[in-house]
Order: C-alpha cells, then sequence, then structure tokens
C-alpha cells in the first residue's frame, strides 16, 4: 500500500512553478502489455465511472483473478484427495517366435495375441492426517487469493483517483496560466496606448512583451503537463487511445471550508487493519504456514492403505478340449456268465453306441474373460524409520515459514500505521500550507493591484511589475498544489476508514 501512497504524493506535485519544465513520471501499477478493450464508452469521463471501467478492463486485476483461480483449482484437488482411486486398464499384444504364454506360462513356440484388464480402487485410510491439513492449508490460501483481488481493486482505485486528479490539477494549472496570458496580453495593449501617450517608457512596453512571451510559455508547459496526465490515466484505463478523452470536473471545496483536521491515526489505523484486505490475507497465510507445520509432521506418522483389485485375461494359445464328432463303428462288449464259479463267456454281446470324439480346440474370448477372473484385496502399512531426515528438515522448513509470514503481517500493519501517520501530518501540512498560501494570494493580489495602477501611470517599471505579478502567479501556483494536495490526503484517509472513494 505504501507505493501507491507515494503514488497519489504525486498528484500534488505534478504542478510546477511557471517556466519550469516537468520531467514525465511512469505511473506504478502500470497494466502490462495486451489486448485492449473493444469499445469505451463516450463522453465525460466522471471518477466513478474511469474506476468501474478499470476495475473491469484492467489486465492486472485479471490476472490476479486467474491466480484465484488457480487456487481454487487446487483447493478441489485437495478435497478430491480425500476420495479412493479407481482405475480400469486393458492390453493388448503380440508375441512372436518362442515365448511364455502370459496365462499359462508354458514355453510356446508361434504368435499369441494376449489380453490383459483389470480394475483397481485404492483408498488412503491413515496418513497422519496430511490429506485434512492440506485441504485446510488450501482453503487458507484460497482465501487469501480472493483477498488479493479485493486488494489489487483497491490499489487500482488509488491509482485511477490519483491519476484523475492529475488530470484535473493539470486542467486547472491550464485555464490559471490562460487567464494570466489574456491579463499580460491586455496589460501590452494598454502600454502601447500609453507609449504613443507619451506617459511611459518603451522600456515598459518591452518589459510587458517579455512577461507575455513567459507566460504563454507556461501555458504550453502546462498543457504538456495536461497531456502527460490524460495519457497516464488513459493508459491507467486500458484505452486504446487519448484521443477524445475528456473528464468532468466535480465541485471540489476548498480546504479551508472544512475545519482543521484533527490527528487521529490510531483510530484510523484500528479501523484500517480490521478493513483491509492485505491484513487479513497476510493473517490467513501466517495460518496457512501453521496448517503446512501440521502436514510436515504428519510424515512421522505411519500411513495405512487399504486396495482391491480384479483381473481378467486372454491367450490365443490356450486350448479347451471339445468333444466334437462320433465313431464310426459299434463295438461289441462280451457279456460273461458263472459255472461252476468261474466266467464264461455266453453267446450274448452288449452293442456300445457310438462315443463323441475329443479335440483340442482354441478357447474362446469370451469363456476365457469369464474362466481367468482372479479378485484381491490388501492392506498396505508403511512405517518411516529413516528417510535421510528429509522429514525432520521439512518440519524445519515449515517452522521457518511461519516465522516469515509472521514477519510479513508484522511488516503489513507497520507499513499500513506508517502510512496512515504519514498521511495525517501531510494532509494537516496541505491545509495549513493551503491556508498560510491563500492569505500570501490576497495579500499578492492586493499588491498587484497597486503596482498595476503605479505601473499604468508611469510610477514603476516594467521590471518591478513583473516581478509583483510574478510573485502574485507563484502564489496562486502554489495554493492551487495545496488545495488539490489536501484533497489527495482526505481521500487516503477516507479510504483507510472504510468510505467510497469519490470526489
Amino acid at each position: 500500500m505504501k507505493r501507491f501512497y507515494w503514488l497519489l504524493l504525486s498528484s500534488g506535485l505534478l504542478a510546477v512553478r511557471p517556466a519550469q519544465a516537468q520531467t514525465p513520471s511512469s505511473t506504478p501499477g502500470q497494466p502490462p502489455a495486451g489486448s485492449l478493450p473493444a469499445a469505451a464508452p463516450t463522453g465525460p469521463w466522471t471518477l466513478q465511472r474511469a474506476v468501474d471501467y478499470a476495475l473491469q478492463n484492467n489486465l492486472t486485476v485479471r490476472q490476479q483473478q486467474l491466480t484465484a483461480e488457480l487456487q481454487n483449482a487446487t483447493l478441489r484437488q485437495s478435497r478430491a484427495a480425500l476420495l479412493p482411486s479407481a482405475n480400469l486398464s486393458g492390453t493388448q499384444a503380440w508375441n512372436y517366435g518362442t515365448g511364455i504364454d502370459p496365462l499359462t506360462n508354458d514355453f510356446v513356440s508361434q504368435t499369441i495375441r494376449s489380453n490383459n484388464f483389470s480394475a483397481n480402487s485404492q483408498v488412503t485410510l491413515f496418513s497422519g492426517f496430511q490429506l485434512r491439513n492440506t485441504v485446510k492449508r488450501n482453503a487458507l490460501d484460497s482465501e487469501a487469493s480472493v483477498l488479493d483481488i479485493e486488494k489489487a481493486r483497491n490499489d487500482l482505485s488509488l491509482n485511477v483517483a490519483s491519476a484523475f486528479l492529475q488530470l484535473v490539477l493539470a486542467e486547472e494549472l491550464v485555464r490559471a496560466n490562460e487567464v494570466r496570458v489574456s491579463s499580460t496580453q491586455s496589460q501590452v495593449e494598454r502600454t502601447q496606448k500609453l507609449l504613443k501617450a507619451g506617459s511611459v517608457a518603451e522600456s515598459n512596453l518591452l518589459d510587458s512583451q517579455a512577461q507575455l512571451a513567459s507566460d504563454e510559455v507556461n501555458v504550453v508547459t502546462a498543457q504538456n503537463q495536461r497531456d502527460l496526465a490524460r495519457l497516464s490515466l488513459v493508459q491507467l484505463l486500458n484505452l486504446p487511445s487519448p484521443a477524445g478523452f475528456e473528464i468532468e470536473v466535480p465541485p471540489l471545496p476548498d480546504p479551508d471550508d472544512e475545519p482543521l483536521l484533527a490527528a487521529d491515526p490510531d483510530g484510523t489505523y484500528q479501523t484500517a487493519q480490521s478493513l483491509l484486505p492485505e491484513i487479513k490475507a497476510a493473517d490467513l497465510r501466517v495460518r496457512s504456514a501453521q496448517r503446512s507445520l501440521d502436514i510436515a509432521r504428519g510424515g512421522y506418522y505411519p500411513r495405512l492403505a487399504f486396495g482391491a483389485g480384479v483381473f481378467t485375461g486372454f491367450s490365443s494359445s490356450r486350448l479347451a478340449r471339445v468333444f466334437n464328432g462320433d465313431s464310426t463303428d459299434a463295438v461289441q462288449v462280451p457279456v460273461f456268465q458263472t459255472i461252476g464259479g468261474q466266467p464264461v463267456p455266453s453267446s450274448f454281446f452288449l452293442l456300445q453306441p457310438k462315443q463323441a470324439i475329443p479335440e483340442l480346440l482354441p478357447s474362446s474370448f469370451t469363456s476365457q474373460i469369464k474362466d481367468n477372473i482372479g479378485k484381491n484385496m490388501q492392506f498396505s502399512l508403511q512405517i518411516p524409520i529413516l528417510n535421510g531426515l528429509q522429514t525432520r528438515t521439512s518440519v524445519q522448513r515449515a517452522q521457518i515459514n511461519i516465522q516469515q509470514q509472521e514477519l510479513r503481517a508484522e511488516q503489513t500493519r507497520l507499513t499500513l500505521r506508517q502510512t496512515i501517520q504519514q498521511s495525517y501530518a501531510d494532509a494537516i501540512a496541505a491545509q495549513r500550507r493551503y491556508l498560510s498560501s491563500r492569505r500570501q494570494v490576497q495579500a499578492l493580489t492586493t499588491a498587484y493591484r497597486n503596482a498595476e495602477i503605479r505601473f499604468n501611470n508611469g510610477l514603476l517599471n516594467g521590471t518591478e511589475f513583473n516581478i509583483a505579478k510574478n510573485n502574485l502567479t507563484a502564489a496562486e501556483s502554489t495554493m492551487i498544489q495545496a488545495k488539490y494536495e489536501f484533497i489527495f490526503r482526505r481521500k487516503v484517509l477516507d479510504f483507510y476508514q472504510g468510505r467510497p472513494i469519490s470526489l
């Protein structure tokens, strides 16, 4: 957040004293190169409209949204890891020459076509609670990534507000310098008339003409600053071109219309840290690091898993005994009778019917698939004893990561506190500087009018008159800068207090 604070600080420093050039500076948070929006709304842009458009089209915000979607996909994957795994597999192979039948384990010398089909399932029963802790950690990371989107949107809103105020300030400086040119042009015309009447010296006309040239240079400088400010805002909005881009300048109250700002950085800090997404995200990442430590410690525990599977297959070399066809001759079987305790052949015979002839034929695919079904179940227990101290090292790294995340969270809070304190100090200073500059402008305006009267009456030379005018011009520029700097500081403090950014 601090870098955006300094970005917004530049809004009060955009304007420079007349006749001074300003070097354009790059805007932090510039969207990366990419495709530009197809069309932009037409008409004058308000601050709210600019912020809304930037939030919809800025590439940095869109990239952060994709990052959050990836983190959410990781969370879904870790939840799915709690479910049993199930897989089906099938193969078909050809073996040529002498080989082993994959089903009978016999050596055969022929071409064999074989198929293997299996279904397996496995579920982890216990793994030191690593799976559940992984789900909890990824849930925290996913929530933090959503907060990162909100932070990116807040940062972009602040950047747009800063660029918008810079453009408003630049346009006001252009108008102020154009008024000075018009005033100086009128003064040159009056001096020419006075010179013809013999009321003033020619040097007075030359001084007035030199002042007019300086004022015209100031107008060009202010216009260049305005164009650069417009370009900065257009690029921040990811618009294709600044051509035709105009803003609607809202009525902004002067700082003296508000009471002196009362400094309450502690109260604002307490409000801000309960609202800002970067504080919440930092705390979530500390909790995520603690879950990573639980995951690492789970490596000390045994792992218990259960699995089951079904297998079947086919081999073209497998043969089956098949009875196919009948014998062609009937067989006569003699009948014996017992006479005197001895078997004696009788005159009768039994005729045995024709018998089926057995053959060895290739077993069918359907029969083999049915006959070769096998099933298995197993429990597997893995007890870690020594694994090269990998688990211990993982635990140590997780503990260090917790400390790093705690320091990052503390640094985030420290940066927020210091930024709020600086914002209050700068806002109060800007308001005081505006009040003193306004009093100075009032005094120098009176002095300038008096000098103008004396100059027109020939009682004051052109150099002294131009000094009085330039003093008034510098005071007016300082007052304008102080006005917009105070507005900016006030909007930053409003943001930290949970108020929407608006003008």
